[in-house]
């Protein structure tokens, strides 16, 4: 998306107003290759379909009902996540997404 700014000298000046929103490169990316969006909207489309994630969404979302968060300003921003003993912890939406992401 390309937008006209005026310049102190009353020149237009096209600007990236991509840069200004503040978008990831992937962001920028999809928005611009149709044919990649549309291959990720499939892969996620059918990861997302999976009968284990659905299991899997179905669980935290129960446990997040019963802990009165679910649609509650005292969720926001927290998610609940599994522990490694098998339970679940609420903790800062941040750190549960940021978790195994395979950094480099």
């Amino acid at each position: 998306m390309k937008t006209e700014v005026n310049k102190p000298d009353n020149r237009p000046k096209i600007v990236d107003t991509y840069d200004k929103m503040g978008l990831s490169k992937s962001a920028k990316y999809f928005r611009k290759n149709k044919k990649a969006r549309d291959k990720k909207k499939a892969y996620d489309t059918a990861y997302h379909d999976n009968p284990e994630r659905r299991a899997y969404r179905a669980e935290l979302a129960r446990e997040r009902r019963k802990r009165g968060m679910m649609g509650t300003a005292k969720g926001k921003g927290k998610d609940i996540s599994h522990k490694k003993d098998g339970g679940f912890a609420v903790e800062d939406a941040k750190k549960n997404r940021a978790r195994n992401r395979g950094k480099k």
